[in-house]
């Protein structure tokens, strides 16, 4: 497996235990739409919480949250339409982004939470 996929496994793995840690409940991870992939639901708060991680190496170039482009944000809130309908949802739904930025031998995490609001066509 690549480097940056190796990364980006442990960067996923590494939110998912934060956020069980801070009382969410992940209901489902690396989700299937369309051929890409919602990362990490989670419910917390009676909200269905939609969370895209980002991992990097370094933050030198862009910050991984920066990384998220409005044609991904469009494609996250088709996805969830199609988790909500697949999965009989009918909570209130919040997207959120996680940023694993490696520090030397450490890590940083970052969670914005309500990252972004569905865009209106």
């Amino acid at each position: 497996m690549a480097e940056h996929n190796d990364l980006g496994k442990l960067g996923e793995d590494m939110a998912a235990k934060y956020l069980l840690n801070k009382g969410y409940r992940i209901i489902d991870r690396n989700w299937i739409y369309q051929k890409k992939e919602l990362d990490i639901i989670a419910l917390k708060d009676n909200l269905l919480i939609i969370v895209e991680v980002k991992s990097r190496s370094t933050e030198y170039f862009e910050h991984p949250a920066d990384a998220i482009s409005l044609s991904k944000i469009k494609f996250l809130v088709r996805a969830t339409q199609g988790y909500v309908d697949a999965k009989e949802m009918t909570q209130e739904v919040r997207f959120d982004v996680i940023s694993v930025i490696k520090q030397n031998s450490k890590f940083k995490i970052e969670h914005i939470e309500d990252a972004f609001s569905a865009p209106i066509d």
